[in-house]
């Protein structure tokens, strides 16, 4: 379900019931159920990282890895990379306050640490995780600070800025040699956590 007619925890709801449902089908369409991991561009990136902690919290098996581009992850607008990047194309300030109030019933639900998740109480026992970033971008800063809580929690987590690309650069690899350094970076590091032997 999405935004405006379906609001928070809407969207977080039905990919929290998607996840379940490969845990318990995964044999119906060939996948194996202990290898499963959780991808996500900004908001589906923030939906990634509230699953992992989801399932932490229900006791329900946790994915083998995370890997988080560029991710929503904090609903505040006062960040260096908000105010470095507030006009930035293809996302800006701007932007991101419009998706956050159709998506949200109220400010308060920003608070809530499945929309901020660098606000959670705790970050132990997380996935292998894998964050990158852009530079033009201004979700920079939460993803970057979301990456420092895993480290100071432990978690095998590795980060990867990339300079000079802006937000939605990831999936630009016909014209971006970055973007194709990042999806190698993502491909490798989910080979890993799959038990794969990269090539």
């Amino acid at each position: 379900r999405q935004a405006p007619e379906h609001k928070f925890p809407a969207a977080h709801d039905d990919t929290w019931a998607a996840y379940e449902w490969v845990l318990k089908n995964a044999k119906s369409f060939n996948g194996d159920s202990a290898k499963v991991a959780l991808a996500g561009e900004s908001a589906g990136g923030n939906m990634a990282a509230a699953i992992s902690m989801m399932a932490r919290d229900r006791k329900v098996q946790m994915p083998v890895h995370q890997l988080l581009v560029y991710p929503v992850a904090n609903h505040a607008f006062d960040t260096p990379s908000y105010q470095e990047n507030a006009n930035a194309k293809p996302l800006g300030k701007a932007g991101m306050q419009w998706f956050f109030s159709h998506y949200l019933k109220n400010p308060a639900d920003g608070d809530n640490p499945r929309v901020s998740v660098v606000r959670a109480a705790n970050f132990k026992g997380l996935p292998p995780t894998t964050v990158i970033t852009a530079q033009i971008d201004p979700l920079r800063s939460e993803g970057e600070a979301y990456v420092k809580k895993l480290q100071d929690a432990g978690v095998d987590v590795r980060h990867q800025n990339y300079d000079g690309v802006a937000h939605e650069f990831f999936g630009m690899g016909a014209v971006v040699d970055k973007a194709k350094q990042a999806v190698q970076l993502a491909a490798t590091r989910l080979k890993s956590s799959f038990g794969l032997v990269s090539r």
